[in-house]
C-alpha cells in the first residue's frame, strides 16, 4: 500500500503506469488501423494467386501476405516498445509537477505550512493547481499564526483576573481585620471582567465557525436598536448618537449583526473623548453591497495604530473610564462577524480626530416585503 493511502484501499497502478499503457495502446491501435487500411485499400484488389504474364511474374495476395506479415508483426512490436518507453518518459515529465504538489501536500499534512511549491514554467492546469495550493497554504499559515497569537493573548488576558483574585484572597487571609465588604466588591468587579472576556471569546469563536443560519436582516433597524440600547451610555458620556440611512437588507445572523453594530457604536461612544462629541451611524445599499458606517469624534489617531485596531486585545487608547474599558475584543469581534458574512471591515482615522468604520457586506438578492426580515 502506498504511503498515505487510506486503510483498506486496494493497491492500484500508478498514474504514470496508466499513462504509459495508454500511450503504448494508442500507438498499437494506430498501427493496427494503418495495416487495416493497407489491407482494405490495397491488398484486397490484388489477385489471390500469382500471375505470369509476358511482362513477368506478379505475386499474388497470398505471397504478399506471407512477405508482409512478419514485417508488420515486427513493426507492431517496435511500436509497442517505443510506446512503452516514450510513454514512460513523457508521463514522467507531465506528472513531475504533480509530484511536487504531492510533496508539498505531505509536508503540509505533517504541519509544515511554510513550504511552497513555486512551480516554474508556462501556465497550465498544473500551475493553476499549484498556485491555488500555495495560496491556500499561505492563508492556512496566516490563520494558524493568528490563532496561536490569539490563544497566547487570550491566555494572558484570562490569567490576569485570576491572578488578581488570588492576590486579593492572599491579602485578605494575611489581614483578618480587613473589611470583607470591600474585598467582595473588588472580587465582584474582577469576576465580572472575566465573565465579559469569556463571553467575548465565545462570540468571537462562534463568528469564526459561521455557526448560524442566514436570514434577512435590515441593517438600518439593527443600527437603530443598537443606538437605542446604548443611549444611556451615550448620555452618561455627553455623546450624541444619530442614525440615518436607507433600508439595507442582508442575509445573515440577526444576533451576530446586532452584536457587530453594538460593538461598533459602543466603541465609538467610549472612545469619544471630546466634550459634546457625536457618533453618526448610517446605512446604504450601492451596487449590490450594503454598507454600515459608524463615525465618531475623538482623539487624533495614528494611521499605523488604526491599521492594527481589529487585532484581538488591541486598544486604541487608554483614556477610557475604568468602568467602560473593554477587553480589547470589540473590533476583533466585529471584523470576525463581517468576514463570516463575506464582507470587509475598513478602519480609517478622521482628519479632525476620531475613527471612521465602514462595514461592507453583500446585500440580499431579493428584498422581502413587510416584516419578512428580522431585527
Amino acid at each position: 500500500m502506498s504511503r498515505g493511502a487510506p486503510v483498506g484501499r486496494a493497491p492500484g497502478l500508478s498514474a504514470r503506469v496508466k499513462l504509459t499503457l495508454s500511450y503504448a495502446g494508442f500507438l498499437m491501435v494506430a498501427g493496427v488501423l494503418l495495416l487495416a487500411v493497407v489491407w482494405v485499400f490495397l491488398l484486397r484488389y490484388v489477385p489471390a494467386s500469382a500471375v505470369w504474364t509476358e511482362q513477368g511474374f506478379f505475386p499474388g495476395r497470398d505471397d504478399l501476405v506471407r512477405a508482409f506479415a512478419p514485417a508488420a508483426a515486427w513493426a507492431l512490436l517496435a511500436l509497442a516498445a517505443f510506446g512503452l518507453l516514450g510513454g514512460w518518459v513523457l508521463a514522467g515529465r507531465m506528472l513531475a509537477p504533480l509530484a511536487k504538489i504531492t510533496t508539498a501536500t505531505r509536508a503540509a499534512a505533517s504541519g509544515s505550512l511554510s513550504h511552497r511549491i513555486d512551480l516554474a514554467g508556462p501556465n497550465d492546469e498544473f500551475h493553476e493547481l499549484a498556485d491555488s495550493f500555495d495560496a491556500m497554504l499561505a492563508k492556512l499559515e496566516a490563520h494558524v499564526e493568528e490563532q496561536r497569537r490569539f490563544a497566547a493573548n487570550a491566555s494572558h488576558e484570562l490569567r490576569t483576573p485570576l491572578a488578581i483574585t488570588q492576590t486579593m484572597l492572599d491579602v485578605a487571609r494575611a489581614d483578618p481585620d480587613a473589611d470583607p465588604g470591600e474585598l467582595i466588591e473588588r472580587l465582584r468587579t474582577v469576576n465580572a471582567r472575566a465573565i465579559e472576556l469569556t463571553q467575548a471569546l465565545l462570540v468571537l469563536s462562534r463568528a469564526d465557525r459561521r455557526s448560524f443560519t442566514p436570514e434577512p436582516v435590515d441593517l438600518s433597524l439593527v443600527a437603530e436598536e443598537a443606538a437605542e440600547t446604548l443611549l444611556p451610555l451615550a448620555e452618561a458620556n455627553d455623546v450624541v448618537v444619530e442614525t440615518s440611512g436607507d433600508l439595507a437588507i442582508v442575509d445573515g445572523s440577526p444576533t451576530l449583526l446586532l452584536q457587530l453594530t453594538t460593538n461598533l457604536v459602543h466603541n465609538a461612544i467610549v472612545h469619544n473623548l471630546a466634550g459634546g462629541g457625536s457618533v453618526d451611524v448610517a446605512t446604504a445599499v450601492r451596487g449590490g453591497r450594503a454598507t454600515l458606517v459608524v463615525e465618531n469624534t475623538g482623539d487624533v489617531l495614528d494611521p499605523a495604530l488604526v491599521a492594527t485596531l481589529a487585532e484581538p486585545f488591541r486598544r486604541g487608547t487608554d483614556r477610557v473610564r475604568g468602568d467602560q474599558a473593554g477587553v480589547g475584543l470589540g473590533l476583533a469581534i466585529a471584523d470576525s462577524i463581517v468576514r463570516a458574512h463575506d464582507g470587509r471591515l475598513d478602519l480609517a482615522a478622521r482628519d479632525g480626530g476620531g475613527l471612521r468604520v465602514v462595514v461592507t457586506v453583500p446585500a440580499a438578492i431579493e428584498r422581502p416585503s413587510g416584516d419578512a426580515f428580522s431585527r
